[in-house]
């Protein structure tokens, strides 16, 4: 809500990925936002001290009473929650195409066109295609929490347990 009323909420959503990329690539700062040993009061002084002037103050306080309530360490589910919500203000769908091979650019455009009646009118298709060799073939699509699955291993599974 602060983010929203300061009109900072994409700068916001950029410290905090900043942040969860520092703690993936630094082995020290990740243990500072873990480390139960450390007091509160020490890690609110310490994440006033790194991030008070380069940040933004809502970003400031968030991090604050983050380490105030020895909450750090939920940081990256935190991250992965304003992203969400983000996406959803700007309209944003994601949708994951799952292969047994990888699909080429003209595959990965026609599965994208048939799948323009499944998103809401205006919706921005955030689109990424993952390869998973146990599908043996077809595809599996995930549209925000629906899944299609149309895999040559799902329809195998599907037929062996009727033969039984």
């Amino acid at each position: 809500i602060a983010a929203s009323k300061s009109s900072s909420l994409p700068a916001v959503e950029a410290e905090l990925l900043a942040i969860r990329a520092t703690a993936a690539s630094s082995s020290s700062f990740k243990s500072f936002l873990e480390n139960p040993l450390i007091s509160r009061d020490a890690k609110t002084k310490q994440i006033q001290e790194m991030l008070g002037d380069k940040f933004s103050p809502v970003t400031v306080n968030l991090m604050t009473t983050l380490a105030g309530n020895a909450r750090l360490s939920a940081i990256n589910p935190i991250v992965d929650d304003y992203v969400k919500l983000m996406k959803a203000k700007r309209g944003e769908v994601e949708a994951t195409i799952i292969s047994a091979e990888p699909l080429t650019k003209t595959q990965t455009e026609a599965v994208a066109n048939a799948m323009k009646g499944q998103f809401p009118e205006g919706a921005k298709v955030v689109l990424s295609s993952k390869v998973d060799p146990a599908i043996l073939g077809g595809l599996q699509i995930q549209i925000g929490d629906k899944f299609l699955d149309l895999s040559v291993g799902s329809r195998i599974e599907e037929v062996s347990r009727m033969a039984v």
